[in-house]
């Protein structure tokens, strides 16, 4: 199978669009050119010099990483840095390297989902929803044609409310139209004023895919110019965000729960607020650095809050009301290469995907 960056690039914002990720973050393809053809991947979470090795070893021309490794701007390639030493070993090498970052944080089967299955919980929802990011896609179709246009848009992705999909509003009336001299209508005649019956449909769709769902729209919709409306939505995203809150299958005791999460995650060490001599059960969590999201787990009245970076005076914003357990930025998004894995995998079935065996963690415990 000949794929070039550009061509699996496309198949990986399919499912992780770059407009999900925050403002401060860098992901997307970082070195290399999106032409290139590529002869197999690697996927890591860091990209290091060890890891560009790797890449080589394996005969592997693309990266794929869940951290980006050039994160803040760079003004010089001299090799001063792991970041300059490894993007200069990169080009060297015709290796290209691309990252999927808070984007795959934010979207409903990233980084949170992966953590939820490993602690077996479920009721799950996003923590910290995304907000301004809907919209309401409206157009009108002759009645015959309805659901047609309505399941390309719902297989381009609209129409997602929580755990339902396929969700619509439908109104029928009649639409008015007249065709001008250089037109071909689906209905009517030229210079004659036509009404047709009509369904006015409603769906509600994120903004990272609206463009995908518009032309999915048009290209089924059976009219030479195609009406539509977009209404701009306050409602949160219940389906993207930082983030997730889930219930544990039962009650654990403050201590087994803190040794079955160091045992999961295969965390070093675990640092952690006092315990309280409460029972867990749910539990609102954030892989990465998600400390910012401690006031939400409290809000929502979890028992334990599970994240990494936290700083000192940060915990004492627990206030005796949740544990707070710090397993380690590593350990907490060590299974971003398995969702590339798994899904690269199925989507490209007769290609070589290889997940690098570099120990990337810089942190080691004694």
């Amino acid at each position: 199978m000949n794929m070039t960056v550009r061509e699996i690039c496309h198949i990986i914002e399919q499912l992780y669009p770059l407009s999900y990720q925050e403002s401060y973050d860098n992901s997307g393809l970082l070195v290399g050119s999106p032409d290139s053809p590529v002869n197999g991947i690697l996927l890591t979470i860091d990209v290091t010099p060890d890891v560009i090795d790797d890449a080589l070893k394996k005969d592997t021309n693309l990266i794929i990483a869940h951290h980006p490794v050039i994160f803040g701007g760079i003004k010089r390639l001299i090799g001063s840095s792991y970041t300059e030493r490894t993007v200069i070993k990169a080009i060297k090498n015709g290796i290209a390297i691309y990252c999927a970052h808070t984007n795959l944080d934010s979207i409903w089967n990233g980084v949170s989902m992966e953590i939820a299955k490993r602690l077996e919980l479920n009721n799950l929802q996003i923590l910290s929803p995304a907000t301004e990011q809907l919209v309401k896609l409206t157009t009108f179709v002759p009645n015959q044609k309805a659901q047609e246009v309505r399941l390309a848009m719902f297989n381009a992705g609209a129409g997602q409310i929580g755990d339902y999909d396929q969700c619509s509003f439908n109104l029928e009336g009649n639409g008015t139209f007249r065709a001008g001299s250089e037109t071909n209508p689906y209905v009517g005649s030229q210079g004659e004023l036509h009404f047709e019956p009509e369904t006015r449909i409603e769906v509600i769709v994120p903004k990272p895919i609206l463009s995908k769902v518009i032309q999915s729209m048009v290209d089924a919709h059976p009219y030479e110019e195609v009406a539509y409306d977009i209404y701009p939505l306050l409602n949160d995203n219940p389906r993207a965000g930082l983030g997730m809150v889930g219930n544990l299958k039962k009650p654990y005791g403050e201590l087994d729960f803190l040794k079955k999460v160091k045992q999961i995650f295969k965390a070093g060490c675990i640092r952690h607020t006092a315990l309280m001599g409460k029972e867990i059960q749910k539990v609102a969590f954030c892989g990465g650095s998600g400390a910012s999201l401690l006031s939400k787990a409290l809000s929502i009245k979890a028992d334990a809050f599970i994240t990494a970076d936290m700083k000192y005076h940060q915990f004492f914003d627990a206030d005796g009301k949740i544990l707070v357990a710090d397993i380690g930025h590593f350990e907490s998004e060590q299974f971003t290469v398995d969702i590339f894995y798994d899904y690269l995998t199925k989507k490209l079935p007769n290609f070589a995907i290889l997940k690098s065996k570099v120990k990337t963690n810089p942190i080691n415990y004694l």
